[in-house]
């Protein structure tokens, strides 16, 4: 989640937050610009604005729905936005919408395919409608974001598709960039102002800190409050991103704590979740990106049979989806560690997309921190499918020392089973034993035994069936 707050002129020191990207990278640098920055100045928004309006190439338009004109505002309360603004509007109605940027056919507009068909349409009429002599030095743009702020009765999600196009040279051949944004102050005028100042951001970076996409990244949080907003998906593309990976981009958002997890198709394209998983049934492989073997898909096959026969799942509404961990399965730390090879992380999520699945990469480090991340999906129902060594370390309360053990584990529960969520366990071979472990035989604390039980018998927690004894293996 992003959680920065910059005052006007404020540089960026060695031990801030933010520093983490100092951390050694194995990525190469011609790739991805990844290098030591001691310091940067935080321009405030007006001054963020006023220095694009003063740039004599920047030159383009703005249309934005759903959350007022608080983008253009910006601009125009800077002073000398004429050198910069060639057109606003904003196309609340949904027929005068249509007629402009064509019909939605799902009835869907606040979404990434109405984000694009905007950008088509207006940076098309900068290119139709600017010619000649007085506009050949130019560098044009155009802005659009589609927006849903909190409604009266607070009953939705606010949330939008926020994008640029714009060349980064007079003539050039355009470059998109296009993020989603969950809004999460609870007044709408403060979701109106977090708008404002993202949309202001975006322009910058867009201009100024292209060649960086680090940079580019970290820079969307300028002037930001803590809190006010998470941004869970990132795409980039166009000439002036020629060696920019938006996997390794996306990862990288999750280290600066712009999102908890990132969600790419079966191409490995980036994707927002609610799009991919709205009433699916979901299964999940849980993996770490360190581990050295491939996934125990043999195993895995069978828990998506028979997450399928228990949960009767229609053809067609399955979605199964491989997770690559950042940390541990079994740490209770909620920071993505320092050390992570971004790089290789990227190469593990590539190999996982293409077993032809949708995968996610998350720091969650927790079942039930990833069944409440789906459940804002709104899922039809959900498989996990883990190591039974998770449960017992869970369900085993020595691990919680000096901690309140009993309310973590009915959390733990609530969050992780209030949802329609079944957790398939993988048997695993105790070297020390050389016995097969099952829920069965599974050690559990006594404090832990009777909740474990009700969880087993109302079939929250299964055993994967019918394994062969070739297809188990050591922890």
């Amino acid at each position: 989640m992003l959680t920065l707050f910059f005052m006007s002129r404020v540089s960026l020191k060695i031990n801030h937050p933010l520093a983490k990207l100092i951390t050694k990278s194995t990525i190469d640098t011609n790739d991805f610009c990844y290098f030591c920055r001691m310091e940067r100045e935080i321009l405030d928004t007006k001054r963020k604005a006023l220095k694009i309006n003063l740039d004599p190439r920047i030159y383009g338009t703005f249309a934005e729905i759903g959350a007022g004109q608080e983008v253009s505002r910006n601009f125009f309360n800077a002073g000398a936005a004429s050198g910069t603004v060639a057109k606003t509007m904003s196309a609340y109605d949904m027929t005068f919408s249509d007629a402009i940027y064509g019909a939605e056919a799902n009835g869907r507009y606040v979404s990434q395919n109405r984000l694009l068909q905007m950008l088509d349409h207006e940076f098309g009429l900068l290119n139709e409608r600017l010619s000649g002599e007085k506009y050949e030095r130019r560098t044009f743009f155009a802005f659009a974001d589609t927006v849903t702020t909190l409604n009266y009765k607070r009953t939705n999600e606010p949330h939008g598709w926020v994008g640029i196009r714009f060349q980064n040279e007079p003539g050039g051949l355009p470059n998109e960039i296009f993020f989603h944004v969950r809004l999460l102050d609870t007044d709408v005028n403060m979701q109106q102002r977090v708008l404002g100042i993202i949309g202001v951001n975006l322009l910058y970076a867009a201009f100024y800190h292209y060649q960086d996409p680090k940079l580019m990244v970290e820079s969307l949080a300028d002037n930001l409050t803590i809190g006010s907003v998470e941004i869970d998906l990132i795409s980039v593309k166009g000439p002036a991103f020629p060696e920019v990976n938006n996997i390794l981009l996306n990862l990288y958002m999750i280290m600066k704590d712009f999102s908890a997890a990132a969600i790419f198709d079966s191409d490995a394209h980036p994707r927002q979740a609610k799009d991919l998983l709205y009433k699916k049934d979901i299964m999940i492989l849980r993996t770490k990106y360190g581990q050295k073997s491939l996934p125990n898909f043999s195993l895995f096959n069978k828990a998506t049979d028979q997450f399928k026969r228990t949960n009767d799942v229609q053809e067609g509404n399955l979605a199964v989806m491989i997770e690559v961990l950042l940390t541990n399965v079994l740490t209770d730390d909620q920071e993505t560690p320092d050390d992570i090879d971004l790089e290789s992380v990227a190469k593990r999520t590539q190999e996982m997309c293409d077993t032809g699945n949708i995968v996610i990469v998350s720091n969650f480090t927790r079942h039930n921190r990833l069944a409440k991340y789906l459940a804002r999906c709104k899922p039809k129902s959900v498989g996990l499918a883990t190591n039974i060594n998770n449960l017992k370390f869970v369900f085993n309360s020595t691990n919680f020392k000096g901690e309140n053990y009993s309310g973590q584990l009915l959390s733990y529960v609530n969050d992780m089973f209030n949802t329609n969520v079944r957790l398939f366990a993988y048997p695993f071979l105790d070297k020390k034993t050389n016995e097969v472990i099952t829920t069965a035989n599974m050690p559990i604390t006594p404090e832990a035994k009777p909740l474990f039980d009700f969880l087993l018998i109302n079939g929250y927690i299964t055993d994967i069936e019918d394994y062969a004894e070739n297809e188990v293996k050591t922890v």
